[in-house]
């Protein structure tokens, strides 16, 4: 028992010798690790007497709680020295300029949605959302695609199962519309879409925003209106030309493609033309009474010219250097 004594005077001297963290827990582990003298004196207790094993037992959880306490405050001091040290080797000069925080920013296709809502809102036109799952009746029935249409096929499109898709396009929004609402109707309604397609200009998710205008006497000069006035304003350039040529849509008729003047040529940007009687009969809408245009715009085409990108990848790769040359 006199040698476990002398212990506690051989642990502060060898803890007050270690210069470092790691040479402390060394020593630890020699007075008070598992094969320790402490250690092996509660394994020997049970050769004791039992009437000397409390008093026994007593002393060594002292010895033990004594090291315990010269090994903290050993290691608060080791602690201390190093932040001491630490603070001394870096200085802080506060006169120097703060860093500047890195500041996050919208997505360009985010500012080019934010832009296309507000200006069609300015004219009257509201916000209509819908699934992106869709089932084949709004995605192609009711806009008067018929079974062996192309459009129906699996190299365009993402069937879930027999009945269900991924929206190839956001006309689905405006039956589900027409079906709910009354004319008159304005509505745009923005949106991702899917389509099996992905190349420096093409990706198999992407979005679209589309118009819809039914009322009386709606014509296919407020269609062209409608569009010109809203490129001009969105790319902020009233000189930019409007051609619409002839093409064909199962879900509007007549039909057109919607060009734009741009680098001395033209540029297609999407489709449009007056909606199909058969398309308004399907929604309980009298084609007699009612008349109406609808025309879907690439938010990504518009965005790349309105930014000069010349590849559609880089918007879906999430590399920070690219998103933040659009900093606000």
């Amino acid at each position: 028992m006199e040698n476990l004594k002398e212990l506690i005077k051989a642990a502060d001297l060898e803890f007050s010798q270690c210069k470092s963290l790691s040479d402390l827990d060394h020593a630890k582990a020699k007075y008070l690790g598992k094969s320790g003298p402490l250690t092996d004196a509660m394994r020997g207790l049970s050769s004791l007497p039992s009437e000397e094993k409390p008093k026994v037992g007593a002393l060594i959880n002292e010895i033990k709680q004594s090291i315990e306490k010269l090994l903290s405050d050993r290691r608060k001091t080791i602690q201390d020295d190093e932040l001491f040290s630490q603070l001394q080797n870096e200085t802080i000069d506060v006169t120097l300029p703060g860093k500047k925080q890195s500041q996050g920013s919208l997505h360009p296709i985010t500012l080019s949605m934010n832009r296309i809502q507000n200006l069609f809102h300015s004219i009257g036109f509201d916000l209509a959302t819908g699934p992106e799952i869709e089932d084949d009746f709004h995605n192609f029935t009711a806009l008067n695609i018929p079974e062996a249409h192309p459009a129906r096929a699996m190299h365009d499109t993402f069937y879930i199962d027999k009945t269900h898709v991924l929206r190839t396009h956001t006309s689905p929004v405006q039956v589900r519309y027409m079906k709910d609402n009354k004319p008159p109707l304005r509505i745009i309604s923005p949106g991702r879409v899917y389509r099996v397609d992905s190349d420096a200009t093409h990706s198999p998710m992407f979005h679209q925003v589309e118009g819809l205008w039914v009322d009386k006497q709606v014509s296919f000069a407020n269609l062209k209106s409608v569009v010109e006035d809203f490129l001009q304003n969105f790319f902020e350039d009233e000189s930019i030309l409007v051609r619409f040529r002839p093409s064909f849509f199962p879900f509007t008729e007549p039909s057109a493609e919607i060009d734009m003047s741009w680098n001395d040529g033209w540029l297609e940007i999407g489709g449009c033309g007056m909606i199909h009687p058969s398309v308004l009969s399907q929604v309980n809408i009298d084609p007699e009474e009612y008349q109406g245009f609808a025309f879907g715009l690439g938010v990504e085409r518009l965005t790349m010219i309105k930014y000069g990108v010349n590849d559609l990848r880089p918007f879906f790769t999430n590399d920070v250097r690219f998103l933040k040359k659009f900093e606000n």
